[in-house]
C-alpha cells in the first residue's frame, strides 16, 4: 500500500511520500519545473506536459507523486511558505540601518534561489492568480505573508539617516528592484550553487554603498 502526506489545507489533499524519497537533484527538477510552468502561465494555462518536459520524467511518475495539477500547486504553495518563513525569521528587528537589515536577510533569500531560482517570483504569482479552483486554498495558505513580510523588513527603520524630500516608497522600490536585479545576475554566473556568500555579500555592498550615497544624508 502507498503511503500518503496529508496536507494542512482543509479538505485534505494527499501526496505520495514517494516523493520525499527522490534524491535532492530530482525533487529540485520537479520543483523547478512546476514553478517555471506556473509562473509563465499561471494555473489554468499551465501545462503537466511542459512541467515533466522540464523535470525530465514521465507523465505518470508526476502523477505517482502527485494525484492532479492542483495538489502539485498546493504543495509547491506550502513549500514556498516555509520558505518566505524562513527569510522573515532572518530580519534583525533590532538593526534600524536599511542597509544593513537588508545585507542580513539578502544572503539567506539567494541560499534559498540557488536551490529554487524562481520561489520568489513563484509567491508574487500566487498572489494574483484568480481561479476560482485554487484562489481559495492560495488565500488559506499564504494569508497576508506577502504583505505582512514587506511591512516586517522595513519595520522600525531609522529614516532620518535619508536625505531630506526622500521619498521613502520610492526609495524602497528602487532597493527592491536592486537587490532582485542583484539575485538574478549571481544566479546567471557559472557555478553560482557553490558561489561564497561572504564573496556574494562583499559584492552586494558595493552595490549598497552606491545606494547609500544617494540616499543618506552625507556621514551616515
Amino acid at each position: 500500500m502507498t503511503t500518503v502526506v496529508k496536507s494542512n489545507i482543509k479538505g485534505a489533499r494527499l501526496i505520495n511520500s514517494q516523493f520525499f524519497n527522490l534524491n535532492a537533484e530530482k525533487q529540485e527538477r520537479i520543483i523547478n519545473g512546476a514553478m517555471k510552468e506556473f509562473v509563465l502561465r499561471g494555473f489554468e494555462k499551465a501545462s503537466t506536459n511542459e512541467i515533466v518536459k522540464e523535470a525530465q520524467i514521465s507523465k505518470g511518475s508526476l502523477f505517482h507523486y502527485f494525484n492532479n495539477k492542483k495538489d502539485l500547486y498546493l504543495f509547491l504553495i506550502e513549500d514556498a511558505k516555509k520558505a518566505a518563513d524562513m527569510v522573515l525569521g532572518k530580519i534583525n528587528m533590532d538593526e534600524r540601518d536599511i542597509f544593513k537589515r537588508l545585507s542580513g536577510t539578502g544572503l539567506v533569500k539567494l541560499d534559498i534561489q540557488k536551490r529554487y531560482p524562481l520561489l520568489f517570483d513563484f509567491l508574487r504569482s500566487v498572489a494574483v492568480e484568480d481561479s476560482k479552483e485554487v484562489k481559495v486554498d492560495t488565500q488559506q495558505i499564504l494569508g497576508s505573508i506577502l504583505q505582512e513580510g514587506f511591512s516586517k523588513i522595513y519595520e522600525n527603520i531609522d529614516w532620518s539617516k535619508f536625505k531630506e524630500g526622500t521619498d521613502p516608497e520610492k526609495a524602497l522600490h528602487i532597493l527592491n528592484w536592486t537587490m532582485t536585479g542583484f539575485a538574478e545576475m549571481q544566479m546567471s554566473k557559472a557555478g553560482a550553487l557553490d558561489r561564497d556568500g561572504a564573496v556574494i555579500l562583499k559584492e552586494w555592498e558595493s552595490y549598497s554603498e552606491l545606494l547609500k550615497q544617494a540616499f543618506y544624508k552625507e556621514g551616515e
